[in-house]
């Protein structure tokens, strides 16, 4: 019973996160008006405050002080630090220029490319079928390229930084929220300091701005901490492949607001190369079904 508590706590959790990271495109469209940018450096600074008073109340600061000393692992955050914040400035982007189809697409194809990251730089084997879903996402984003003459370099930006950002994090030893924690206090001198010589936008003295839209900036922090803190506990209480499942969740949410909400063009081509893309996405998910199926079978017996 116990068990079966905690598995449907995770399910909720898990869900809560895709689809809060799913309808980001519609806080970031509140935002339209303010560059790109400067939306990144309050996502910034407000989620480097919420973040320090989150970890002060789970009394995870001795966390934070064992990675500070560890002059390795603070090097290598600085890093992940620069592609999170590289990844989040795209996403922006791609949201406030109408490009949350493309958006969508990077996402659909980011636990494909993880899979292919994990082949190159882990000497994990892949199977079969998942050569087959990898070989199926690539003919689909050839067939943009052919089709339509360009390279989706938003969905392929945004699956190479939160891919490679992923496989980073994966081999460092870090908890998720301090480790994110340090990360928004390397990011933070650098936001500042676009904030205070280079931005120079109506919005960026918040002294002049409305009430309704500080707000609005300041939510940047709530926006980019929640989904982190439901998938910290959903991880908690599920196995990776069941959390795999769920990732899906997110894109999908961006796609029908992409076409439904902002009227963005779904053409044929680009039809095509999402069809692809599920394809690959069901393959790979039957498969990682089977195996997971396959390790209860053999831990059982």
């Amino acid at each position: 019973m116990q068990a079966a508590n905690e598995t449907k706590k995770g399910v909720i959790n898990a869900l809560c996160a895709y689809t809060l990271w799913g309808i980001a495109p519609i806080y970031f469209k509140l935002l339209s008006m303010v560059p790109a940018m400067e939306i990144l450096v309050h996502r910034i600074v407000w989620s480097f405050v919420l973040l320090v008073a989150i970890v002060l109340l789970m009394g995870n600061w001795s966390k934070v002080r064992a990675i500070y000393r560890d002059r390795k692992k603070l090097a290598w955050l600085f890093f992940t630090s620069l592609i999170l914040a590289a990844n989040w400035l795209l996403f922006i982007w791609a949201v406030n220029n109408d490009y949350i189809l493309e958006a969508s697409l990077g996402y659909y194809i980011n636990p494909l490319f993880s899979v292919a990251l994990a082949m190159l730089f882990l000497g994990e084997r892949l199977s079969r079928w998942q050569l087959v879903a990898v070989a199926l996402a690539m003919v689909g984003v050839l067939i943009q390229l052919i089709s339509l003459g360009s390279v989706p370099y938003v969905a392929l930006g945004l699956a190479t930084s939160f891919g490679v950002y992923g496989l980073l994090r994966k081999k460092m030893p870090v908890d998720s929220l301090p480790g994110l924690l340090i990360e928004s206090f390397w990011m933070l001198p650098l936001g500042l300091l676009y904030w205070a010589f280079f931005a120079e936008s109506a919005t960026s003295n918040m002294m002049l701005n409305d009430m309704s839209l500080n707000v609005t900036l300041i939510a940047a922090g709530l926006v980019t901490t929640a989904p982190l803190l439901f998938f910290t506990a959903a991880a908690k209480r599920l196995p990776l492949t069941t959390m795999g499942f769920f990732q899906y969740v997110g894109p999908s949410i961006m796609f029908v607001l992409a076409i439904t909400v902002y009227n963005e063009q779904l053409i044929f081509e680009k039809m095509l190369t999402f069809a692809f893309i599920w394809s690959a996405l069901v393959i790979y998910s039957i498969d990682s079904l089977k195996k997971r199926r396959q390790r209860k079978r053999q831990a059982n017996s």
